[in-house]
C-alpha cells in the first residue's frame, strides 16, 4: 500500500497528526494494533477526559532538555484545542476536584467518547484512514519507509511511505496494548532513548512501613509533597500497599529508585498545631495531643500518628520536635506500582536528536516522533494531553508543508 504518510498509533497524538497532515491532500494511514482507536483517551479523567489545562506551560513538564517542549506548546496552545472542541459542539467544564486543587483542568461534560469521535471525524474530513487490529512486525528504510504488518487474520500487509510518524505512546497501562515498539523503531534508526520509568504512579512502602500504615488504607488528606526539587500541594491517599492520590502521583514523576530518593511530606501544611499547647500552658497529655492533631488532619491518621510518636516528655522542645515530624515526614519508597498503574511513561526518545519545531528526526529523513514516546512528561491535570496535541500539530503541519512544495 503506497502512501504519503504512515503513522504508528491511533492515540491522541497519532489521530490529530493524521488530521493535520491529511489536510494537505496527502494519503495518510494510521496503523493501530488495538481493535479500537483512542483507548487511553476513553479511560482518562474517570471517563470524562481531562483534555487540556489552561495554565499549561514548559514549567509543567519533565525532560532532560526542559526547553524542548517550549516551541510546540507555543505553536498550538490549550486555547487552540478548545477551539477545536467548540467547533464540534462538545460541552466541557473547568473542574475543581476539591478546594485548593490546581485550576485550569478542562473535562468533557458527557464522556471522553466525544473527544475520540471528534478526532475520528477530523481524520475522516482529511481523508486519513485509521486501520485497526494491525500489528507492526518490522520497519525498514531504503529511501522510503516500509512497514510490514499483519492483519487480524495473520495476513501480511506492507505499507510504503516517505514519511513515518511514531505515535506509539509509552509503556504505561500494558493491558490497553502499550508496547515498546516506538523505542525499538527509534533505536533502529540511530536514536538514543532516555531510560524509561513509570510516572504519575502510586508509590509502594517498604514492608516495614506497610505494616505500620496499612490500617489507614482509604484515608486521604491535603498535604504538601516534595521530591527532586518539585513540590505539590494536593491530596494524598493511603493504600494497602503505600501512597497514592494526586500529591503522590505528581512527585512520583520526580522519584528515582536508582538514586534512592526520599519523599518529604507535610501532613498539616501551614498548621502550627501544637502552638496553643506550648503557649497556653494548658494540660499536656496524649488526649490533648490527639485533640489538637485531629483539628488539622483526619481522625484515623491523627490517632495513629500520636500512637507512633508520643513525646518522651512534655517540654516545649519535645512538642516542637513532634510538630516538625508531622511537617517533615520522610518516606523512602520501596518502588512504584509499575507500568500497570502508571498514567504515563517518563523518559523516551532523546529530544537532542529531534527538532523542537517539527518533531522531525535529526537521524533519519522523513521520520517523526510525537506524544508520550518522546522524553517529555507532563504533570497530572491535562498536561500530557496538551503535549500530545501540540507535538502532533507541530509534526503534522511540517509534513503538510513539505508535501505541498
Amino acid at each position: 500500500m503506497k502512501l504519503d504518510v504512515v503513522i504508528l498509533g491511533a492515540g491522541a497524538a497519532g489521530l490529530l497528526c493524521a488530521e493535520e497532515a491529511g489536510q494537505s491532500g496527502a494519503r495518510v494511514a494510521v496503523l493501530e494494533r488495538s481493535d479500537a482507536p483512542g483507548k487511553k483517551i476513553l479511560i482518562s479523567g474517570g471517563g470524562r477526559c481531562n483534555f487540556t489545562n489552561l495554565r499549561c506551560g514548559p514549567q509543567n513538564f519533565l525532560s532532560e532538555n526542559p526547553d524542548f517542549c517550549r516551541s510546540a506548546l507555543a505553536r498550538f496552545t490549550p486555547n487552540d484545542f478548545v477551539e477545536l472542541v467548540k467547533k464540534h459542539r462538545i460541552p466541557y467544564h473547568e473542574k475543581h476536584p476539591y478546594p485548593g486543587a490546581a485550576e485550569g483542568q478542562l473535562f468533557c461534560d458527557r464522556s471522553a467518547t466525544d473527544i475520540v469521535t471528534m478526532l475520528l471525524e477530523e481524520c475522516d474530513a482529511a481523508k486519513a484512514r485509521v486501520i485497526l487490529s494491525t500489528r507492526v512486525e518490522e520497519v525498514t528504510f531504503d529511501g522510503r519507509y516500509r512497514v510490514r504488518a499483519k492483519d487480524p487474520n495473520g495476513e501480511v500487509i506492507e505499507f510504503e511511505s516517505p514519511v513515518l510518524v511514531v505515535a506509539t505512546g509509552g509503556l504505561s497501562i500494558p493491558k490497553m496494548g502499550a508496547t515498546g515498539l516506538g523505542y525499538e523503531v527509534a533505536r533502529k534508526f540511530g536514536h538514543s532513548v532516555v531510560a524509561c520509568r513509570p510516572a504519575l504512579v502510586p508509590l509502594k512502602f517498604t514492608s516495614g512501613q506497610t505494616r505500620g500504615y496499612e490500617e489507614l488504607a482509604g484515608v486521604s488528606a491535603m498535604v504538601t509533597a516534595r521530591c527532586g526539587g518539585a513540590e505539590f500541594r494536593e491530596k494524598l491517599l493511603f493504600t494497602h500497599a503505600g501512597l497514592s492520590g494526586p500529591a503522590i502521583l505528581q512527585v512520583s514523576s520526580y522519584w528515582n529508585r536508582r538514586s534512592a530518593d526520599s519523599v518529604m511530606i507535610d501532613l498539616a501544611p501551614e498548621q502550627a498545631w501544637t502552638r496553643e499547647m506550648r503557649d497556653s500552658g494548658d494540660k499536656r497529655d496524649v488526649t490533648a495531643l490527639r485533640t489538637a492533631l485531629r483539628k488539622v488532619m483526619p481522625r484515623r491518621l491523627a490517632d495513629l500518628w500520636i500512637d507512633k510518636h508520643q513525646p518522651k516528655d512534655w517540654t516545649n522542645h519535645s512538642l516542637e520536635l513532634l510538630e516538625d515530624g508531622v511537617h517533615n515526614w520522610k518516606v523512602q519508597p520501596a518502588d512504584t506500582e509499575g507500568y500497570g498503574k502508571a498514567e504515563v511513561t517518563a523518559g523516551g526518545v532523546n529530544t537532542k536528536e529531534l527538532s523542537s519545531k517539527s518533531m522531525a528526526s535529526r537521524k533519519s529523513p522523513g521520520l517523526y516522533f510525537i506524544g508520550e514516546v518522546v522524553d517529555v512528561t507532563g504533570w497530572l491535570g491535562g498536561y500530557n494531553f496538551q503535549w500530545a496535541w501540540s507535538s502532533a500539530v507541530a509534526a503534522g503541519r511540517d509534513i503538510a508543508s513539505k508535501l505541498n512544495r
